[in-house]
């Protein structure tokens, strides 16, 4: 695209920075504001396909190895069913929300485990939200730096 534009490559960084920011913003307030994890997850996304399309895939300075997305990708898979089996095994319904227990089923100690401190106590909702958003993130990312992979080898061919 516009590889060699100087002032794309000057603003580019801090707007992505801005924007994962505002993602990360967007996945912490999730539970009492409109968006969550998936939104959050792709306005970080978002900010890393910045840097990808103005400096390219090599030269990006947000840059992720294989390695990286292997072990958040699989982190937020294992803590999302790790949550839903506590439910599941402390009140009997998988991702039952066992930071509120409005059932009163929970035992004392596991709701003040996941007694998320704030004012508006949304139990486990914020820690579900917390692992989509990486899981988001990672998986767009790994598509969008998939496809630039594939377009740089075809260019090459």
């Amino acid at each position: 695209m516009s590889q060699n534009s100087v002032i794309l490559k000057l603003i580019a960084l801090p707007i992505a920075i801005f924007v994962s920011c505002m993602g990360i913003m967007t996945i912490l307030g999730g539970h009492i504001t409109p968006g969550g994890g998936f939104q959050g997850g792709a306005m970080i996304t978002a900010g890393v396909i910045l840097c990808i399309l103005v400096y390219g895939l090599d030269k990006s300075p947000i840059n992720f190895s294989h390695n990286f997305v292997d072990i958040v990708e699989s982190f937020g898979i294992l803590v999302y069913i790790g949550l839903g089996l506590v439910g599941l095994f402390f009140a009997g319904a998988f991702l039952y929300n066992v930071g509120t227990d409005l059932s009163g089923v929970v035992p004392g100690f596991v709701r003040t485990i996941f007694h998320y401190p704030d004012v508006t106590n949304a139990g486990i909702v914020p820690y579900l939200n917390i692992v989509v958003g990486l899981k988001v993130f990672v998986g767009l990312s790994a598509i969008v730096i998939a496809f630039m992979g594939f377009k740089k080898f075809e260019e090459e061919n």
